[in-house]
């Protein structure tokens, strides 16, 4: 086209015409792509960087599904520790149960000793008042004048000076022994009546009216008709008071005469005396002192309590002064060892008669069948539940990894593999939790088993509790790790959108304007032609 010759309007005009379509060419490709950046050519420097930006980004969101599989996987955890917990507490209150039903033994480990005067609030008690002569009178004899004998008739006596007018025993005759009357019938009648009323024969012998003495006054005493004498005592449990006809006819003494105390005893019989026990179950051995109460001494039946109760032991006391010292139901399957102290032993408050041994041993105790079928049906529920805590720990996998069964989690948080959370799993089977299958007739027997079976799930509670919080940390810094990712992904793409993305609004004005441009050259270029047209105009 060098032939072609155009004026330099024209050309400056074409030109302008040119440029003008080369932006408008650029301007409608921005507006089409909605980027100002297309190529390295646009802007090498927008271009790479955009590029390395949405890289970045790309790697980024790859991880995000590991990540979200990872919240998975520490969801299921926690599910399974839940159902884990809720185990514990039904495996609980089997034990509870246990602690409510009835004790496995029908008598329980005891040592018992009857004190004399011991009551609830003072357990020394008294020792036993002694036996005193009552009252020995003059002799008197048979109506043979020979030496008398407990075989002696009553009616056959004399008085001392073998007289017999006036002076043998005969009917009608009494005598009144603390209170109760015998009075003497013909014939041969034992001792007969009740209350303070009584009869008795005078053809019966002088030692049925000594025992009948002691039977009336009771306490262990021991009347006795030795070479013609009656000899009464007092015993142990009664003074002795003897009045009536009678008793000068038996060569007794005026009747004035005839009342005796017994000895005295010693007050307080345990006192300064001691018991010690060695430990029973999981009591602590205890030593105890019987005393004024004072000091650490015991008095009270509630002070012996209060230091029997370390030691899984009981103590009770009757009327009659009976102390019994027994298991508790927290120790009942275990026996009362060798019980020492100075008020243990043979001959001694605490003695052990069944085997004369120089210390008290509480019997072995005496199961009870119905009760312990109770307790081994609580031990298969409680074995059935341990199995279930196995198995939910076994299941709580999500994608093939089980925190709860020793499985590794490990997260990789960005694209060069340094940002990562290991969380080590740990093993909540059973056995991991510290629990053990329980043995029908051997666990669950008294509430000792029992307690020590609720400690261990009062720990395994503890253990779940604190992995679940260890868990519960955990999901909240992969989730926060989750939605930073999140973040830094809308974070790089617009910052890779800024440098890339054109503005449409500007890029739109810019087109309008290059429209009307270009028309504008246009109109130019056909003004920069009419000079030629004129000539033109002028050959034709």
């Amino acid at each position: 086209m060098s032939d072609i010759v155009l004026s330099a309007s024209v050309r400056q005009n074409l030109l302008s015409l040119q440029s003008t379509a080369d932006l408008l060419s650029t301007t409608q490709n921005r507006l089409a792509t909605g980027k100002k950046v297309n190529t390295a050519l646009d802007n090498p420097t927008n271009y790479f960087t955009a590029a390395s930006l949405d890289n970045r980004a790309g790697d980024i969101s790859n991880l995000l599904d590991g990540i979200g599989n990872g919240v998975q996987v520490l969801q299921a955890a926690n599910t399974g520790i839940t159902s884990l917990q809720k185990l514990v507490d039904s495996a609980k209150s089997v034990a509870n149960q246990a602690l409510q039903a009835t004790v496995g033994y029908s008598t329980k480990s005891s040592i018992t000793a009857t004190i004399t005067g011991a009551t609830a609030d003072d357990l020394r008690g008294s020792a036993p008042r002694t036996d005193t002569t009552a009252t020995a009178g003059a002799a008197i004899y048979s109506a043979s004048a020979t030496v008398a004998t407990t075989a002696t008739v009553l009616s056959a006596l004399t008085d001392s000076t073998g007289g017999t007018t006036g002076t043998a025993l005969g009917a009608g005759d009494t005598l009144t022994v603390n209170g109760k009357t015998i009075t003497f019938a013909s014939g041969t009648g034992a001792l007969a009546g009740s209350g303070t009323t009584y009869t008795m024969g005078i053809g019966t012998t002088v030692g049925d009216l000594t025992a009948a003495i002691d039977s009336l006054q009771g306490g262990g005493a021991t009347s006795t008709f030795a070479t013609g004498q009656i000899t009464l005592h007092t015993g142990t449990d009664a003074d002795l008071s003897v009045t009536g006809t009678a008793v000068a006819k038996l060569g007794l003494s005026a009747a004035a005469a005839n009342t005796a105390t017994r000895g005295t005893g010693t007050a307080g019989a345990l006192d300064g005396l001691t018991l010690s026990f060695g430990a029973v179950g999981t009591g602590a051995a205890t030593t105890i002192t019987f005393g004024d109460g004072t000091g650490g001494t015991v008095k009270s039946l509630n002070d012996l309590n209060s230091k029997l109760s370390a030691d899984n032991l009981l103590a009770t006391i009757d009327s009659a002064g009976k102390l019994t010292i027994t298991t508790t139901n927290d120790a009942a399957s275990f026996s009362i060892g060798t019980v020492g102290g100075t008020a243990a032993g043979a001959g001694k408050a605490f003695e052990n008669s069944s085997t004369g041994a120089s210390a008290s041993t509480g019997g072995a105790p005496v199961q009870d069948a119905a009760a312990l079928a109770v307790r081994a049906n609580l031990v298969s529920q409680y074995n059935n539940i341990l199995d279930q805590i196995t198995s939910t720990s076994q299941d709580s996998s999500f994608n093939g990894v089980n925190l709860l069964n020793g499985d590794q989690l490990k997260l990789t948080f960005n694209e060069t593999g340094k940002s990562t959370l290991k969380i080590q799993g740990v093993t909540f089977n059973s056995a991991g939790l510290g629990l053990s299958s329980l043995t029908a007739g051997t666990d669950f027997l008294d509430n000792s088993s029992a307690n020590t079976v609720i400690s261990n799930l009062d720990k395994a509670s503890s253990t779940l509790r604190t992995e679940a919080s260890a868990l519960g940390s955990n999901l909240s810094i992969v989730q926060i790790r989750q939605d930073f990712s999140k973040n830094l992904i809308n974070v790089l793409q617009t910052g890779s959108s800024n440098l890339t993305l054109a503005d449409t609004n500007e890029e739109a004005a810019n087109s309008q304007a290059l429209s009307t441009r270009q028309s504008i050259a246009v109109s130019a270029l056909a003004l920069a032609n009419q000079s030629q047209q004129s000539v033109l105009q002028l050959l034709r």
